[in-house]
């Protein structure tokens, strides 16, 4: 007989915050990604058209941690005319020794929140300049404020500019942004007033036209783009990778399907075997990070298993050690 730990959302909320705590743990993760010895499959993805839905699954085994997670992230988009969510799902942790199920995080998609804004902070703490004057992004909703938050966590930021296509949501997250972080936060008229007027730029949109176009690049730039994780979905013109000094993501393989790589690759804005390199190995040490002030930057991020594995068993552990949730015997 074994033991799991069903730990809810609500004991998760408690347990794990978006902190610097948060994005070292998600750090060390990309650190063992670049430096070998994960094991991540594909991402698992199924949709489901009648439903108007779609279901993604992803895992890792990550070398020196005790369990790894595989997550299922279910979005059925038609729930909110029932009055549910349309996001949510859970993370099994198993012992990375025995494969024995060690606990049941029902955490609706938080723990999933955290690692992606975690990620947004690893990429900016190794790529965006070391001064911010201004930062921006484009997008209202919760990733567009985690996604600032996190860049608080690893850089100064005096302001921020924010653009969406819903001028109301908008001016909502200017006066709670503002309210949160205690700096100016104002609305933008346009993405290329986002993007010129800032030295740190983040989308986090689910656009399927390109909100970015290369002519508004400038020196000292750097974007991370997150808001593409399936083949229809585009933040990027194609001209923008090709235009930048240097671009990034979290792994290759995904972002030449569902990044932004896929749509400069199939436009013919860049070769197939472009190199890029991958975030896991600029925080391993085997490639830079930013390499000058005038360095134009861009990282697309995808999401990833190892950021899931990682979450999870900080989760776990953070739970143990207080106490919470309830064991099932098994």
């Amino acid at each position: 007989m074994t033991d799991v730990l069903v730990l809810t959302e609500r004991e998760l909320r408690a347990a794990v915050s978006l902190d610097l705590d948060a994005v070292d743990v998600v750090e060390r993760a990309f650190a063992g990604l670049g430096a070998g010895g994960v094991v991540m499959p594909p991402i698992l993805s199924m949709a489901i058209e009648e439903r108007h839905a779609e279901v993604d699954v992803k895992t890792a085994y990550v070398p020196g941690l005790d369990g790894f997670a595989i997550k299922v992230s279910p979005g059925f988009f038609d729930n909110p005319k029932r009055g549910l969510p349309s996001l949510n799902g859970m993370m099994i942790v198993l012992s990375a020794e025995t494969g024995i199920v060690q606990a049941a995080l029902l955490d609706n998609g938080y723990l999933t929140d955290v690692r992606t804004a975690a990620a947004g902070a690893v990429a900016a703490r190794h790529l965006a300049p070391a001064t911010v004057r201004r930062a921006g992004v484009l997008g209202a909703g919760l990733q567009a404020e985690l996604q600032i938050r996190a860049l608080a966590l690893v850089r100064t930021v005096p302001e921020v500019l924010v653009w969406a296509r819903d001028p109301a949501k908008a001016r909502a997250y200017t006066e709670r942004m503002a309210a949160s972080l205690s700096i100016p936060v104002r609305v933008a008229d346009s993405p290329e007033a986002v993007v010129r007027g800032c030295d740190v730029v983040v989308t986090t949109t689910p656009s399927r036209t390109p909100l970015i176009e290369a002519g508004w690049l400038h020196p000292g730039l750097h974007v991370t783009a997150m808001g593409s994780d399936a083949p229809d979905k585009n933040e990027l013109a194609p001209a923008v990778l090709a235009r930048a000094d240097r671009f990034v993501c979290d792994r290759r393989s995904q972002s030449a399907v569902l990044g932004e790589l896929r749509s400069a690759i199939a436009t013919g804005a860049v070769p197939e075997d472009w190199p890029v390199d991958e975030l896991g190995e600029i925080v391993a040490g085997t490639k830079p990070g930013r390499r000058s002030a005038d360095e134009i930057t861009v990282c697309d991020l995808t999401g990833t298993g190892v950021q899931d594995t990682a979450i999870a068993t900080h989760a776990l552990r953070v739970a143990r050690a207080s106490g919470a949730g309830h064991v099932v015997e098994n």
